[in-house]
This record gives structure tokens, sequence and C-alpha cells, in this order.
């Protein structure tokens, strides 16, 4: 697969201008499934997989690459489907997600596909296969399916949403300022995960599932009153359909109702390629997820920040 993966700078100007590029396979039957380009460091031909004891039935095995132990996990079985069967014929898609380096076996990798974020739907409503879906889009006529990873691998791998007591007691009291936070994410996992966070440091979750869901749900807020007395600041994904984090955040800064909001972009995808980004969009911080304390920490000295 030599030459599929080009350069991160263009994918992150891709990102800046609403755009993304998919990486195109299948896991099996016919069916296409796409996931964002960003995240995948190389996709490879399967090598020969070590099981490990005890492991979840999803990891097919291990595998050493470049000097790192990767497990492998069957991205078929993980949503329901037969798992791969020729492992040998089958390809690796090696990701980064929440800070940690997967390997997912697929059947065949086609190609890659740059579009825009505003052809990119949220799934009809979640059934079977449905509940592993963060979006739809449709190519050539042909429907894909943009599998939820942070779904699979919460219920693969867990996740812990719990804030630390040492935390949670640094935590403003109740009186203090704005309670309310908008969420924009459309991972329903991705989602809960920050909600939960919130509520234990004393916030509420205004959710979106986009960052057009957002977008227009601040506007409405902003038509009744002043917006900084109704959302203390946005936390938002990147990477979501019909408009992603950065443009959800450029058209904050240009609504004079809304660009002093407070932005904190929450994503999976690695820090180290989105700093710039953030930076040149007009966003606040950056945060990489998932962790509870570092997200909980980050609100509470954004707040401060503010309060001061």
């Amino acid at each position: 697969m030599a030459g599929l993966l080009d350069s991160v700078d263009m994918r992150t100007q891709l990102a800046g201008h609403n755009r993304l590029e998919l990486l195109l396979f299948r896991l099996g039957g016919r069916q296409q499934f796409g996931i964002n380009v960003f995240k995948v460091q190389e996709v490879i031909q399967c090598p020969p997989l070590t099981k490990m004891p005890n492991a979840d039935s999803v990891i097919r095995g291990v595998a050493n690459m470049r000097g790192k132990t990767i497990s492998v996990m069957d991205l078929a079985q993980a949503i329901g489907m037969r798992p791969v069967k020729d492992v040998k014929d089958a390809f690796i898609v090696i990701a980064e997600y929440n800070r940690t380096t997967q390997g997912f076996l697929v059947s065949s990798v086609d190609r890659i596909i740059n579009m825009n974020w505003d052809d990119i739907m949220a799934p009809p409503k979640a059934t079977g296969r449905g509940s592993y879906l963060t979006a739809v889009t449709k190519i050539d006529d042909e429907l894909v399916e943009i599998i939820d990873v942070e779904q699979v691998m919460s219920e693969v791998t867990g996740s812990a949403v719990e804030v630390s007591e040492s935390v949670v007691e640094e935590a403003p009291s109740a009186a203090e300022g704005v309670k309310r936070i908008m969420v924009a994410d459309d991972s329903v996992v991705a989602r809960n995960q920050v909600k939960r966070t919130l509520e234990q440091i004393g916030y509420e979750a205004v959710l979106a599932k986009s960052g057009k869901d957002a977008l227009e749900q601040m506007q409405a807020m902003a038509a009744q009153g002043p917006i900084n007395e109704q959302l203390a600041l946005v936390i938002s994904d990147i990477e979501m359909p019909e408009m992603d984090g950065y443009t959800l955040t450029t058209e904050l800064r240009k609504d004079p109702d809304l660009k002093d909001l407070y932005i904190m972009l929450h994503t999976s995808l690695s820090g180290v390629f989105n700093n710039a980004m953030v930076e040149k969009v007009g966003a606040n911080r950056f945060i990489a997820k998932f962790d509870a304390d570092e997200l909980a920490t980050s609100v509470m000295q954004a707040i401060n920040d503010l309060q001061n």
C-alpha cells in the first residue's frame, strides 16, 4: 500500500476547509466502509499474528510493527459482522485513536477519496449495525458507512470516565458563574464521556451531534439573550458530519454574538498535527481524547481564566 497515504500537512489543510479524505475499505462483503485518513498512520498486508490468552475475542492477536507491539482488532466482528476469514490475505489499518495506536483488520482496502464534510450525513436511527455508525455518505451512488471507532473501542477496551476525587474537590462551587457547556461531538460514546465528566465537576452539558447542530443551537440561544449568560464555554470534536470543529470555530469567531466564546477542541486526532490549525482558526485550546481528569482540569482552568 505504499503511496496510499500522503502528507499530514495536506490533510490538515483539508480539515481547515471543512474537507476530509476517507480511506475506503471492505469487511468481507460488498458494503463499503470509511475512516478518516487523518487518523491513519499506515496500511499494511497483515503479518503473522500472535494470539493473546484471555483477550477479547475481537482481538485477533498482536503484531510487532516497526519495533512496537500493536493489538489487532477484527473490525467486522467488532460491529457484529462475520469475522475476517483469510487473515493472511487481509490488511491492517494502523490508526491512532484516543492516545493509543491500534490495528484494525479489514478484508480489503479500496482507495482514498476527498470529500466535503457537508456531504457526510448523520446515520439513520440506530438499528443493528447502525449503532456502530457515526456517519454515512454516498460515493458513486454507493452508500459508505463511517464506523464510530470510539464506540467500538469503548466496548472492547473500556473507557474510564470517573474524575479523581482530588480534581473534583477543586471544582468551583455551584453558585459560581454559568454552569452550562456546549458539547459538540458526532460520537454518542464521546458525548456521554464528556457529559459524565462535566457533571462530576458541577456542569451541565448541552449536547450537539455536529458542528452545524451546535452552531444552530448557539445562534438560537444568542437570539434570546447574551450567550455568556447561557454558556460557560464550548467543547467541540474536530471531525463531525455537516460541519467540522475547525469550521464551527471559524463560524463562531465570525458571529458578533458568539465570537467571544471560549472554544476547546477535544479530539481523538493527534495533537501534534492540530496545534497550528487550532491557533489558525482561533480556538483557545486543544485537548486530546480521552482523559477525564485532564478534561475536567482544563475546563476548570478555562473557567478560572475567564473569571479573572
